[in-house]
């Protein structure tokens, strides 16, 4: 089983790189990231921080939009444009269950944005780390923004997959994850913004505000690189909601999200039909 899913992402892993995807995702994350750790070293003298702490504070912003955008842009298009091309009977039809097949697919795109994310944020941190000197604490930060990054994406890549397999056609598929996208990334806490003005700092705003954040995934992500360290809770202003959860809510949350997402997306998947 293991080695049938193995040589579907190897197969999926050199479509990224003919279609290029691998590519433009690492330079992508690599010009951005680059960008805000020079943008963002005015703030060191003002806060007492290395500019790598900075720098991850503003790469965790950059990380919440950018990661789950790019998972999506490589998996909306995995089952529904098989099925557009019509190669997705070709493809049930090799000896492989539906979920080696999504599994294998999964294995690929992650390890695609994985290595994006890594070069990304590592050659960010590696400037601001030559620039400016680097602490114990911004090190392990910056560890932990690339691996819960990765896990981030991996959610999204989830959700692209389910979409796929429910969506029509390509462009449906497309259409559907822009606006998951904007759900979860946009105007989920738009919403919860608008609750806690309403609520003006009652019993929403103080117990139940912290829990509905860290239901959303990519607010977990934020939550969970804020509560680890106090130097990036300072940069990003986040301190007081991550304050109010014990420490095990948003790496629960961020960890489940995946499996959830890849249960969700293979039960889309086995009610398709070729």
């Amino acid at each position: 089983m293991i080695g049938r899913s193995l040589a579907i992402a190897r197969t999926e892993l050199l479509i990224a790189l003919r279609n290029r995807w691998l590519f433009l995702a690492t330079l992508i994350m690599l010009l951005f990231a680059l960008a805000l750790t020079f943008a963002g070293s005015a703030p060191t003298g003002t806060l007492g921080v290395d500019r790598l702490t900075v720098a991850v504070a503003s790469m965790t912003t950059l990380s919440v939009y950018l990661a789950p955008l790019l998972a999506l842009m490589m998996s909306f298009d995995s089952i529904a444009g098989e099925a557009d091309r019509g190669s997705l009977s070709l493809l049930l039809s090799y000896p492989a269950g539906r979920g080696e097949i999504l599994g294998g697919k999964f294995v690929a795109h992650l390890a695609a944005l994985a290595f994006a994310i890594f070069v990304g944020f590592g050659a960010a941190g590696t400037v601001a780390g030559i620039t400016d000197g680097v602490s114990s604490e911004s090190v392990l930060a910056l560890l932990r923004l690339i691996g819960t990054s990765i896990l981030l994406g991996g959610v999204f890549l989830a959700f692209g997959y389910m979409l796929s397999a429910l969506a029509g056609s390509p462009a449906a598929a497309a259409g559907l994850s822009a606006a998951v996208w904007l759900v979860f990334v946009v105007l989920f806490d738009l919403g919860l913004l608008g609750a806690v003005v309403m609520d003006s700092g009652g019993y929403f705003t103080q117990h139940v505000f912290p829990w509905v954040l860290a239901a959303n995934p990519a607010d977990a992500f934020r939550l969970w690189n804020v509560a680890a360290s106090p130097d990036v809770a300072l940069a990003t202003g986040m301190a007081g909601a991550a304050a109010g959860l014990p420490n095990w809510v948003a790496p629960a949350s961020l960890c489940f999200w995946p499996l959830a997402g890849f249960v969700l997306a293979r039960a889309a998947f086995r009610r398709l039909e070729p």
